[in-house]
């Protein structure tokens, strides 16, 4: 099931106060990006991030689920009221990638 624009308009507006966050859409879901860098994606309704190691420490409980079948699993975001948890998040996953 592909994801709903009304969910990513959630998300987009739980993440307003990141700066340099940007999304696009990818055969009905929806791949995130912060400062350039792919952090994660809206997926059938679900927020998933790259599992990298700060994001796994500020999410130790999280489940992980892939995307899509075969593709590596990603920590499940369910609290995506709290503002402050994503930004720290996404500022995690970002710091932790390459440039």
């Amino acid at each position: 099931m592909p994801s709903t624009p009304t969910y990513l308009t959630f998300i987009l507006d739980q993440l307003a106060d990141v700066p340099d966050v940007s999304h696009r859409a990818m055969m009905g879901e929806y791949i995130l990006y912060l400062r350039g860098k792919v952090v994660g994606g809206i997926y059938d309704d679900r927020l998933l991030l790259k599992p990298t190691p700060s994001a796994a420490k500020l999410l130790p409980d999280a489940r992980r689920e892939a995307p899509y079948d075969g593709a590596k699993p990603m920590l499940l975001v369910e609290n995506v009221e709290d503002r402050a948890l994503l930004r720290a998040l996404l500022d995690a996953v970002c710091e932790d990638l390459p440039r």
